[in-house]
């Protein structure tokens, strides 16, 4: 239990999210890690996940990428819970709602910033290989033993796409967005595999 700066108590709900590619022959793929600053201008939708701004690949070497991020083996991204995620979870902690557990992710392509009043992706995927999946949940310790729940999935790729966004849902199909993001874009070919491990931390 946290408080916050007005000192009322509340149910905090800390989050993350790591993103893994890996070629056909199971080489890790680097992915280009935003800077806090390209975090915000994302956040805030003053620059597009699609924007030719960013680098595509590593030997993308224009002098102001230095300020946007660097290459690193995997992407981790803070997500946004949804005002529906968050009633999600006050459901799922006493029963007083009728919330699924979230158990499903998704990927997209959509460019609009992520909302707290989102209720679906903007253009979610369901070809190549990046339709919904059920993820493979469990709980994690981040602070105390299991106060975070895990979902995670890999998808194998069987054909190209530039991935900006995903999702948590608690159904194969519609169902309710729980959380969000969007960031710079993920491309994949066929023969790869993208492995997301969304956290939410309950502490």
């Amino acid at each position: 239990m946290k408080h916050n700066k007005a000192g009322v108590s509340r149910f905090r709900i800390a989050d993350n999210i790591r993103f893994e590619v890996r070629d056909k022959n199971g080489n890790i793929k680097p992915q280009f890690q935003e800077s806090f600053f390209l975090k915000l201008l994302l956040k805030f939708g003053i620059i597009s996940p699609k924007s030719n701004k960013l680098p595509s690949e590593p030997r993308d070497t224009k002098w102001y990428h230095f300020f946007l991020g660097s290459w690193n083996s995997y992407k981790m991204v803070s997500n946004l819970i949804t005002n529906a995620g968050a009633a999600g979870a006050a459901s799922r902690f006493n029963g007083a709602g009728s919330e699924a557990a979230f158990t499903y992710v998704a990927v997209g392509t959509g460019a609009t910033a992520a909302n707290v009043a989102d209720t679906t992706l903007q253009t979610e995927l369901a070809t190549s290989g990046l339709s919904r999946a059920a993820a493979t949940c469990t709980r994690v310790t981040t602070d105390v033993t299991n106060d975070t729940a895990q979902e995670s999935v890999t998808f194998t790729v069987t054909g190209t796409a530039a991935v900006t966004e995903s999702g948590v849902f608690n159904a194969a199909s519609s169902g309710v967005l729980a959380s969000r993001q969007v960031f710079s874009a993920i491309n994949v070919v066929n023969g790869d595999s993208l492995t997301i491990t969304w956290k939410h931390d309950f502490d």
